[in-house]
């Protein structure tokens, strides 16, 4: 079997005496397009912010390429967060910044190249994206989808072996969201990039997703784990069919 990139072993996320997420296990394998979904209040961003680093489990293991990001030592730790690019669900661009400016960020931050390497790198980026000719636009001039676009620029500006993405299609219209989820398919069969998304958008789940783990609220567990496809018609759990089916519980 090959080894997997993410390991998530017995783990639990609480917040003082509430617990979020309890004891869950599951792996991410090299090159994957895997989805997190669930209900709301499920502990799906819980889980995400482990995942990348913003809060360390309150019990069990998240490693990243080998490593346990939750015990490693500091230098450890920030370089396997290195490894990984996040795609927020808002975009989370800098509204005072270019586009070309908020992509060269992560890079002139973490390497030594000099400006015109790095403007090479950056029109590199926006032209995988599809914004090959907006570098030099505010966040504020472009669309909704085009942010998101802009936001997996920077997310993918240091190469990362993994990418994290929240709600990609969140609050984009039907003809966006199935560009941006064309967008995540070709970068996954370019790059080969391993990819974590959460979201709760079937359309985008059917399209995209590889394999999934559905979390539930009332169990704080996985309830389903699979193909989504397969997980619609065959699973034993009743939610699981509500959920694909889009049938009122």
């Amino acid at each position: 079997m090959e080894q997997p990139i993410i390991q998530v072993k017995n783990f639990v996320a609480q917040y003082g005496d509430a617990r979020i997420i309890d004891n869950i296990s599951f792996d991410v394998y090299k090159g994957e397009i895997f989805v997190i979904l669930g209900g709301s209040g499920c502990g799906k961003s819980t889980l995400l912010r482990h995942l990348i680093g913003l809060n360390k489990p309150f019990s069990g293991s998240i490693f990243i390429d080998g490593n346990d990001i939750g015990s490693c030592d500091d230098v450890t730790f920030h370089n396997t967060l290195r490894k990984i690019g996040v795609l927020f669900q808002s975009g989370a661009l800098i509204g005072s910044m270019t586009l070309g400016e908020n992509v060269a960020l992560p890079i002139a931050e973490y390497s030594d190249l000099p400006p015109d390497a790095i403007a090479n790198l950056v029109r590199m980026k926006l032209g995988m994206v599809g914004l090959a000719s907006y570098e030099h636009h505010l966040p504020a001039q472009i669309s909704g989808g085009m942010k998101k676009r802009a936001g997996l620029a920077r997310a993918l500006a240091l190469n990362p072996k993994i990418l994290f993405l929240d709600e990609p299609s969140a609050g984009l219209d039907p003809v966006t969201s199935a560009e941006i989820d064309e967008l995540i398919l070709q970068l996954n069969k370019i790059i080969g990039t391993t990819m974590v998304i959460v979201t709760h958008e079937l359309a985008s789940i059917f399209t995209v997703a590889q394999r999934v783990i559905m979390l539930d609220k009332s169990t704080k567990g996985i309830i389903a784990e699979g193909d989504p496809k397969k997980l619609k018609d065959h699973s034993d759990h009743p939610f699981v069919r509500k959920f694909f089916n889009r049938i009122s519980v």
